[in-house]
């Protein structure tokens, strides 16, 4: 499984990256909207919304339709990461924090944020736009995903997580500028970015916010 897995990277990047991160953060998704007691019908909105809002801003912003309006085998994606998520908040307690749902979120992040970098690098939008996209990809979805459950967006405190995909993103262009194919690129943006998420849940790493900044100047 592995093999053809890593075979898939190099035929087609996108089709392989695409299909692991719909299911992870449909998955990661739906297990915060079982924990806040969300009915069936809540659990899918915001299961869907984190694995698709991303890709369809990704997808507007280089003027495409958004393949989550287009493709039925997306929303399949989408669902089976739901279904996932019930079968695993059934068996751990509580789903959304332990160990493998944090898994599956560093994994989808890696995957939209490389997904995010090959459309824009096709697109032919220059480096920033390259970064940006990959991030906006890959942390569109968490965020629209807290806002359907009243709290603030995580990645605006001082979680390492945006980061690590500016930093996926910023990995996959100066693969590319370099010379490496699409595959090799993918790859390296994929590892940079789920190494550096892993590191950080287990070094506690967080950006400093502006308050900590200022009390210490003072």
């Amino acid at each position: 499984m592995t093999q053809a897995l890593l075979e898939s990277l190099f035929v087609d990047p996108f089709a392989a990256m695409n299909t692991v991160g719909l299911v992870a953060f449909a998955l990661v998704g739906a297990t915060k909207a079982i924990r806040e007691e969300f009915d069936l019908f809540g659990v899918t909105v915001v299961g869907l919304a984190t694995a698709f809002a991303g890709g369809m801003t990704r997808d507007l912003l280089v003027d495409r339709v958004p393949l989550a309006l287009s493709s039925p085998v997306e929303i399949g994606l989408g669902l089976l990461g739901v279904g996932l998520a019930i079968g695993v908040s059934a068996a751990l307690e509580p789903a959304d924090g332990h160990p493998l749902t944090r898994l599956s979120d560093a994994i989808g992040l890696a995957a939209f944020t490389t997904t995010g970098a090959i459309v824009a690098t096709q697109a032919g939008i220059p480096a920033f736009g390259v970064v940006a996209t990959a991030t906006i990809n890959a942390v569109g979805g968490g965020a629209v995903a807290d806002i359907l459950l009243d709290r603030s967006p995580f990645i605006l405190l001082d979680d390492f997580y945006a980061s690590c995909a500016v930093l996926g993103g910023s990995t996959y262009w100066v693969v590319v500028a370099a010379g490496g194919t699409g595959g090799t690129a993918a790859a390296v943006c994929a590892v940079t970015v789920v190494g550096t998420r892993i590191a950080a849940l287990i070094y506690g790493w967080s950006l400093p916010s502006a308050r900590v900044l200022t009390l210490t100047r003072d």
